[in-house]
């Protein structure tokens, strides 16, 4: 009976419209989770088989949910440097536990980048999902794999220890006064004899007083700090622009050599005309021209080394002279620069476009952690929500493909930054109005029908 047709349409209204009015609802309530992607239901009719001419029956409608999980959201800035956003096409890669990730254990996939570092020192984000990265390798590379989940885990900035960086370059910019001093000291400058400065340094009551000294900090293997010095002595008259330089220990007993008490190198330095210092001739590192380093072997290996009682490895250090000059100016020490770091510790995080998150140490030192992937999908928005502002792999949404952040169509990572939710308020209200109003038609479609059926019950009577 068409009537009863009729009712059932409408009743299929209430139902869809119900439906419309629940994906309504969902993104209002949504509307400043992070990354929330909008949720719609559209409408299809039913059509019914019209088999007795003349005669219609009434098929209804149906709600069909559609999801917008590509639609890109406002990317805004943010105040932690832990929150991050994709710019572009992909998702992070997240797991509902830190440690002992296993095959078995389910990955999600969000947009959700409100990431902060949990008490264990994890990246979770606001659903409690573990953030995943390729980890850094010895070597500071990546193993990266566009589809083993397994070669990634969950990314952890606190299990790293302390940071520790061996000074492997020293630079000094200083000025050697041209008038000298030349100085008598206790005895005749010998260079490699008792008359040397290092031994001045060790006792002095001996060797030969420099007429300027140097001082630089070093940081051996283990983070422990020690002094270099270069003494000065400018030689005679007779060889203008020529000084005799000596680097040592202090204290002596910190290096072991073959020569003077902690003397690790002894030669010339010498300088042009214009006051630059001539590299090319200078023989303090070894014969003319040759490399400014100084090279220690390990505490226990051949002289000259590091003193066996401090237990510390091999260091080669290159040192920066070209900014060390000789003009009528008293001597004086500009500034040294070193990239050493004593031990520190974590302080904080940063992560870069590129995907990397690396660890801030109180002693400057940054240190890579791990590299985030950006897994992207044929079709995003076939991908199943669960809880969590968080997507499921289905088979409609095909073949995953992780990639590096800004790499063959995924999206650059966007640190400080959050990806605002895709809600419009504005389209939702009218929305809201429109599925009220076809709600109540569709009860009116109802009340007309049982009007009908109780006037045709009526007839008898």
């Amino acid at each position: 009976m068409s009537i009863s047709s009729a009712m059932l349409a409408g009743v299929s209204g209430l139902v869809a419209n119900s439906s419309a009015l629940a994906a309504i609802s969902d993104n209002i309530s949504n509307v400043n989770t992070v990354a929330y992607k909008r949720n719609q239901v559209n409408f299809a009719n039913v059509v019914t088989a019209q088999s007795v001419s003349g005669k219609y029956s009434a098929g209804g409608v149906q709600g069909v949910s559609r999801q917008f999980v590509s639609q890109q959201g406002l990317i805004q800035s943010s105040g932690s440097t832990t929150d991050m956003a994709i710019s572009g096409d992909g998702f992070f890669i997240v797991a509902e536990k830190g440690a002992g990730l296993t095959a078995a254990d389910g990955r999600k996939f969000t947009r959700s980048g409100s990431f902060n570092v949990d008490a264990d020192g994890y990246l979770v984000n606001d659903a409690k999902l573990y953030l995943q990265g390729w980890p850094v390798k010895a070597n500071g590379t990546f193993d990266v794999n566009p589809s083993d989940l397994n070669k990634m885990a969950s990314i952890n900035i606190k299990n790293l220890g302390a940071a520790v960086a061996a000074t492997t370059k020293l630079g000094l910019s200083a000025n050697l006064d041209k008038a000298g001093v030349i100085s008598a000291g206790v005895g005749a400058y010998l260079p490699g004899a008792a008359a040397s400065m290092s031994d001045y340094a060790v006792d002095p009551t001996t060797g030969t007083k420099p007429d300027f000294v140097m001082e630089m900090n070093v940081i051996d293997s283990v983070g422990g700090s020690h002094k270099i010095a270069i003494s000065f002595l400018k030689a005679a008259a007779v060889t203008p622009n020529t000084w005799h330089a000596e680097i040592h220990a202090i204290p002596a007993t910190d290096v072991a050599v073959a020569g003077r008490p902690g003397q690790i190198k002894t030669g010339l330095v010498k300088f042009n005309q214009d006051g630059t210092i001539d590299l090319a001739t200078t023989t303090l590192f070894g014969a003319a021209g040759a490399a400014a380093t100084v090279a220690l072997n390990a505490s226990g290996g051949a002289n000259p080394k590091w003193a066996d009682a401090l237990g510390i490895g091999a260091q080669t250090i290159a040192l920066d002279l070209t900014k060390l000059s000789q003009y009528a100016a008293i001597s004086t020490v500009n500034s040294v620069t070193s990239n050493g770091a004593g031990v520190g510790n974590v302080v904080g995080v940063q992560v870069g476009e590129d995907g990397i998150v690396s660890a801030i140490f109180d002693n400057s030192q940054i240190r890579k952690v791990a590299k985030i992937g950006v897994a992207t999908f044929p079709n995003a928005d076939g991908l199943q929500a669960v809880s969590g502002n968080a997507y499921r792999v289905t088979i409609p949404a095909g073949q995953m493909v992780v990639k590096e952040a800004g790499e063959g169509g995924a999206g650059n990572i966007s640190p400080s930054s959050l990806e605002a939710s895709t809600v419009d308020l504005s389209a939702e209200f009218t929305g809201l109005i429109a599925t009220q109003k076809a709600y109540s038609a569709s009860s009116k479609i109802i009340t007309t029908a049982d009007q009908m059926l109780e006037e045709l019950i009526n007839i008898k009577r």
